[in-house]
This record gives C-alpha cells, sequence and structure tokens, in this order.
C-alpha cells in the first residue's frame, strides 16, 4: 500500500471513530444549516480536525481542501480532498449509511482515494495505477451487460434543486424506462464505492462538490469502471455533473442521461 494510502486509512479510521462514537446521541447534536435543508454538525467538524491532524504530522507541506473548514495550502504539490462525513442528512436521522472520504490529488490528477464507512468496517481504497481493495480483497466493477438490467444510484444535492430539478426528474423518468431498479443512498462517495464493488451497475449525479467525488472516482477507475461528466468529457470535478459505470453501461446511461437533458433544454449540465 502506498505511504499516502496508509496516511489516509488512519486518518480515515480515526475520523470514523467519532463519528461512531456519536451515533447514540445524534438526537442530542448541535447542528447548523448550512444553506437550506444542508446540514453540518459538530461531528463532521470534529472528524475533519482529526482527520487533517493526521494528514498534516506526516505531510505538514501538502495542502488540504476540506468540506468544513476550508482550504489550505492549496497550491501545494499534493492536496488532500477530504469529506469528513458523506451523508450527514443519514448520519443526523439515525440511518447507518455514511461514510469518510478523501483522497490525494496533484494538480488536477487524482492519485489516491479512500473511502470508509465506519458502521460496516468496510474500507474501500485505490491508488492510480494499482487497482482498487475493499478491505483486503480486490474489487472490480459489476459484469452487467445491457442497462436494461441495472442497478443505478443517483442523487440530488440540495444546493442545485433549483437549477436542476425538472431536469433531474425527467432523467430518474427516463432512467426507470430503462434500467432495472434507481436507487438514491444519500451519500455519494459510498454510491461510487459500491460501483466499483459491484454492488451497484452506475451512479450518475448533478451538483456534486470535488470533495463527493474525488476519492470514489478514483476507486471507480481502478476498478475498471468508467467516469465522465455529462458532456461526455473528463471536467467533472469541476463541473460537479458525473457519471460512472462498469464499461458496459457506461455509454448507454450517458445517452440516456444527455437525451433528458437535452429533451429538457437544459444546457448547462451539457457543457464539458
Amino acid at each position: 500500500m502506498h505511504p499516502m494510502v496508509n496516511i489516509a486509512v488512519r486518518a480515515a479510521r480515526r475520523g470514523g471513530r467519532i463519528i461512531t462514537q456519536a451515533m447514540d446521541r445524534v438526537g442530542t447534536l448541535e447542528r447548523e444549516e448550512k444553506t437550506p435543508r444542508d446540514f453540518v454538525s459538530k461531528v463532521d467538524r470534529a472528524a475533519e480536525d482529526a482527520i487533517i491532524d493526521t494528514i498534516m504530522r506526516a505531510y505538514p507541506d501538502h495542502g488540504v481542501q476540506g468540506e468544513e473548514r476550508g482550504s489550505a495550502n492549496a497550491d501545494a504539490e499534493h492536496v488532500w480532498v477530504i469529506d469528513p462525513l458523506d451523508g450527514t442528512t443519514n448520519f443526523l436521522a439515525g440511518i447507518p449509511h455514511f461514510c469518510v472520504s478523501i483522497a490525494v490529488r496533484t494538480g488536477s490528477t487524482l492519485l489516491h482515494g479512500v473511502v470508509f464507512d465506519p458502521v460496516r468496517n468496510e474500507l474501500f481504497s485505490a491508488t492510480r495505477g494499482a487497482g482498487a481493495r475493499l478491505n483486503d480483497e480486490r474489487i472490480r466493477v459489476s459484469g452487467a451487460t445491457d442497462l436494461a438490467h441495472a442497478v443505478v444510484a443517483t442523487g440530488m444535492p440540495y444546493g442545485c434543486i433549483d437549477e436542476h430539478l425538472d431536469t433531474y426528474l425527467d432523467i430518474q423518468r427516463a432512467l426507470h424506462h430503462s434500467c432495472q431498479a434507481l436507487r438514491r443512498m444519500g451519500a455519494a462517495a459510498l454510491d461510487l464505492a459500491y460501483v466499483a464493488a459491484g454492488r451497484t451497475d452506475a451512479f450518475m449525479q448533478t451538483g456534486l462538490q470535488p470533495w463527493d467525488m474525488a476519492a470514489g472516482t478514483v476507486i471507480v477507475r481502478e476498478a475498471g469502471g468508467f467516469v465522465g461528466d455529462m458532456a461526455g468529457g473528463d471536467r467533472f470535478m469541476e463541473t460537479g455533473n458525473l457519471v460512472a459505470a462498469n464499461p458496459r453501461n457506461f455509454r448507454a446511461l450517458m445517452k440516456v442521461v444527455r437525451a433528458a437533458a437535452r429533451d429538457n433544454g437544459n444546457a448547462t449540465l451539457m457543457r464539458g
């Protein structure tokens, strides 16, 4: 395992312990509404502080891009992209589906990714060019051969509801007619890890932030999957619009998504 991945794993587990220790008192946790219906708790911030502390002890010259504390030393050669608690709404509702997500990038190139589910003690990890793992086992995307037999995960962040809701609903309608089943589970990083592990066959979402998808996209690609933006390019980290799937379903899913967006007249999603 690459040394940076070792540190990412250590940081993710440290953050995960803070999260799980708070699970039996979520009803009493102080929470703040960052934007309408988008909450943050003291647990998010405590987990991020612990993660950053672990990283900085090992790599004090590296940069950080975090969801809660913002960016520091963003021009560094290596930047850690952190979501301390992806799926905060699930966590605060007592739904045990959330994760810690940590990635490392050099410039615009994503090198390493770790997604840790502290409830199930499942650690998904990958290094560019070295494959993907779930705990100690290698993982691969599913072998589903057509979209009609695919399970597709999706989501709609609160921040882009006003701009993209109509288009999103049209895409969902089209997918309902094109795939076996849709799942909206509420944690994009974990959704991507599930694609990598072959538990679902594809994932699409609009309005994502870099920390939502950085680690998961590394893991999907190293598990043999395809990842792209909705224009068919590779600018998902900039646009926030993401499609990920096994190779046999990627183009078919992209075709359905693009057709629905085009018919809705939503040119924003089509930009690369």
